[in-house]
This record gives structure tokens, C-alpha cells and sequence, in this order.
């Protein structure tokens, strides 16, 4: 290992960033460093713009990956070389589209359940919707936070390391009785493989994808749509958007409010011009008259 290398795992340890955050920087400043065969300290502001251009022009990375490149040059950059650079010039990050998700309704939701063929697997994803937890928030679910007297379900260090508490619906706490009486869980509630691990976010992804072939509806699906769902049905149910924030554990009021965009509820109730109209539009056609 580089000092290079070990200092930068150092200051990202002193500052606490997720440990999947240092795998993923280290991975993009390795790369970074291979594509000039240098060490980045000997590497300067033109193999910078050169290595941002190469990921947009020949690898074709997507917005988002290519934020995540930046993010992590940036704090090479800025933290542990200490560069004095106007970081927003230098090494400008790409303005990502914004997309919405798609939601599924409840009809599908029930529909791809009912096609996920592995009990640990259906409990999890179900979970996944009736909480609104990511899902490496709903393998890690340990079996004391279940709290079946406060019906909460207590979130340890999710996303940005913040503990929460979310509710636990009665029709899942009979799920996940019913499947605490067929294994047994004693620490995990989904355990994994070995002993003392809980299941892999990737068996979960596979099985969705699995489900997601078995089934007929055509609409993307990945464990973080029953997230998305779960938080446009509470709102199409009538749960004020900051209500919804808390449960998500979402710092920003504005990444919640982006749900208000989707919900039928509020989309869909503002009455259109076309129905104001005195009289409706006809389809039939309409002779063309010659004009003098």
C-alpha cells in the first residue's frame, strides 16, 4: 500500500465516512492513478479535465457514476494533498438529469410479491415496503428492533449513519412472527450464510430480479421501488410530506417534497382546461374550405 493510498483511508476514518464510501473513493482514484501510470500526487489539473472527459467520451459512464469519480478526486484533492484550488473550476461536477421514479400501485406490488419465490426474500422485500427501508437497512435488522409494544421498528445507523424509528404495521409484525417461528433467528433477523452475517443486499437484488421475470408487469423494479411506493401511498393516502420525511430519514424536506410530483392524488386532482371547455372537442373530420 502507497502512503498516498493510506493517507486518504486515514482521513476519510478521521471524518467517518461509510465504510462502502472508502471502497468506492479508493476504487475511482485507483483507477484514476492507472490511466496515466503515475501517482495522482505527480498528476495536475490538465489529467484531471483529461481523465472527466475520457469517462464522459469513451467509457460513456452514466451522470451519477461520474459524480461519484469527482466526489472522490475532489477529496484527494482537497483533503489529503490539500491543494488550494477552486474545486468547482477544476474538477466540476456533471449536472445530473432529474428523473422521477416509477411507482407501482398497489395491485402490482402485491402482484411481484406473490412472485418472489423465497420466504427470507419476500419477508425482506416486504418489509422493504411496509417500512419505506432501503434494503441494506432491512437485512441488517437485528431481532431486538422489532419493538412489538411500541410497533416501531428501530433503524441502526442507516444512510449518513442516523439511527431512526419507523412504524411497524400490524399485518407485518404477523409476517415477521411468522418468520421468526420458522427459523429461529437469534441476532440477524435475515441471517446469511455464515453464522454471525445477515443476508447480502446483492441475494436480495437477485431475487427481485428473478421475481421481476415471472411476473407481466413491465414497469422497472428494484428493492428501492417498494421504497418509492411506499412513500407515494402514504401520500396519496393523506400522510403530510414532513411525516413522510421522518420515516425516510431523509435530511432534506426538498428530496421528500419530490414525491408530490408523482402522487396521484395531487397531480391528478387540479381539473384539466379541456374539461372547462363549453362543449367537447370533436374527432370527426372536417371538410377543408377553400379559401378566396
Amino acid at each position: 500500500m502507497t502512503s498516498l493510498r493510506q493517507r486518504m483511508i486515514e482521513d476519510m476514518r478521521v471524518r467517518n465516512l461509510a465504510l462502502g464510501t472508502q471502497a468506492i473513493y479508493l476504487r475511482h482514484v485507483s483507477q484514476f492513478a492507472r490511466h496515466f501510470g503515475k501517482s495522482p500526487a505527480a498528476l495536475g489539473r490538465e489529467q484531471i479535465r483529461s481523465f472527466q472527459v475520457y469517462l464522459i467520451q469513451e467509457k460513456k459512464l452514466d451522470p451519477s457514476t461520474i459524480t461519484v469519480a469527482v466526489s472522490a478526486i475532489r477529496f484527494l484533492y482537497k483533503v489529503t494533498l490539500r491543494r488550494q484550488w477552486n474545486f468547482d473550476e477544476i474538477i466540476p461536477a456533471p449536472k445530473r438529469p432529474r428523473r422521477l421514479p416509477v411507482i407501482l400501485s398497489p395491485e402490482e406490488v402485491l402482484e411481484f410479491l406473490a412472485c418472489v419465490s423465497e420466504g427470507k426474500h419476500r419477508t425482506i422485500l416486504t418489509t422493504c415496503y411496509a417500512a419505506g427501508l432501503r434494503i441494506s437497512e432491512a437485512v441488517a435488522l437485528q431481532v431486538p428492533h422489532i419493538d412489538s409494544r411500541r410497533m416501531v421498528i428501530r433503524v441502526d445507523q442507516g444512510k449518513g449513519q442516523k439511527d431512526r424509528y419507523v412504524m411497524l404495521s400490524p399485518r407485518l409484525l404477523g409476517i415477521l412472527r411468522d418468520w421468526w417461528r420458522m427459523e429461529k433467528p437469534q441476532h440477524w433477523l435475515f441471517p446469511g450464510s455464515g453464522v454471525d452475517r445477515h443476508v447480502t443486499t446483492g441475494a436480495v437484488e437477485q431475487a427481485c430480479q428473478r421475481a421481476h421475470r415471472l411476473g407481466h408487469i413491465s414497469k422497472p423494479i428494484t428493492p428501492h421501488s417498494l421504497r418509492h411506493a411506499f412513500a407515494v401511498h402514504l401520500l396519496e393516502s393523506g400522510t403530510d410530506v414532513r411525516t413522510i420525511q421522518l420515516l425516510l430519514g431523509h435530511r432534506n424536506l426538498a428530496t421528500t417534497a419530490k414525491y408530490l410530483r408523482i402522487a396521484a392524488s395531487k397531480v391528478c386532482s387540479t381539473t384539466s382546461p379541456l374539461e372547462l371547455l363549453p362543449h367537447p372537442v370533436s374527432t370527426a373530420a372536417r371538410p377543408v374550405t377553400a379559401q378566396h
